[in-house]
């Protein structure tokens, strides 16, 4: 039986303070009209830019007893979408969810998170690099940053700009790995600035949506500019369209939390723009060619 709202198994660590990973995926979404059903893989006090001093508990050993009983309540998701997961044995068990609730038209969703500015984080070893590699080929729709891209490829990380056509040859190789649509965020275009930048296998076309920025980096925006994209899919809307909307309400959400020049870790002041979603002026996006 189809869900009356569209419904999305969300696998992501929780931090108590500061507005990143499920604090902010499950606003985002609800206000998109979907029903997140959160599986925490790790509640921490706060997340782990700018903070010292966290509590925090893995929840791995509660994550396949969690699984079971929603195999046992027969759900039915329209989407599966995860996000940082923080050991090689929390991957396997989010690749065994997808294989036990992807009923053919359940849109799967891999944010690959593992890194930034061409560092991997602490975290990260070869064989969680491996098992993600294999999650991502499991996945509709991966949104890795330049980081993570560079490290699902095994190419070497580079700040310098890149060219239009190398942009495009990483993100029809990220597809090669299994994924029928890749976005990478945060791409520095030559000739055309700071960008995102997606490609469908399906239709072999390829999109940029460029980025505004703001002097300042919040935690926790990639989680919001995966849940933009998570949302606007399962309801139907296109993958440029999907962009363009999340790359506006990105930088929608930093502009007015950088006028309270308030500390940046605790991320963007999401409550205040929340019913920005609910426009329907999308922004722009351009077809690569």
């Amino acid at each position: 039986m189809k869900n009356v709202i569209p419904r999305v198994a969300a696998i992501h660590d929780m931090s108590g303070f500061g507005r990143c990973a499920l604090t902010v995926i499950i606003p985002v979404l609800s206000t998109l009209g979907i029903q997140v059903c959160p599986m925490p893989t790790a509640i921490m006090s706060t997340h782990t830019g700018g903070f010292s001093d966290i509590s925090f508990t893995d929840l791995t050993d509660s994550m396949d007893a969690y699984m079971n009983h929603w195999k046992k309540l027969n759900l039915r998701f329209d989407g599966i979408y995860s996000g940082f997961l923080g050991s090689a044995d929390q991957i396997r068990i989010v690749s065994n969810f997808i294989d036990a609730f992807d009923n053919g038209d359940t849109l799967v969703v891999v944010d690959p998170v593992m890194g930034d500015d061409g560092v991997l984080y602490k975290t990260y070893n070869n064989e969680m690099q491996k098992k993600m590699r294999q999650l991502v080929s499991k996945a509709h729709i991966i949104t890795p940053n330049m980081t993570e891209a560079a490290f699902l490829l095994e190419n070497e990380y580079s700040e310098k700009p890149l060219a239009i056509e190398k942009a495009k040859s990483m993100l029809k190789d990220l597809s090669l790995m299994g994924p029928d649509t890749a976005v990478i965020t945060g791409v520095m275009i030559e000739g055309k600035g700071y960008c995102n930048v997606g490609y469908s296998k399906k239709d072999d076309v390829f999109w940029l949506v460029k980025a505004n920025l703001i002097p300042a980096h919040y935690p926790g925006t990639g989680d919001i500019y995966a849940s933009v994209l998570t949302g606007d899919i399962i309801k139907g809307k296109t993958l440029p369209v999907a962009m363009a909307k999340a790359t506006q309400f990105i930088y929608e959400a930093a502009k007015v939390t950088y006028s309270y020049s308030l500390p940046e870790r605790e991320g963007v002041l999401l409550e205040k723009v929340l019913p920005l979603l609910n426009n329907e002026d999308s922004g722009s996006y351009e077809k690569l060619t």
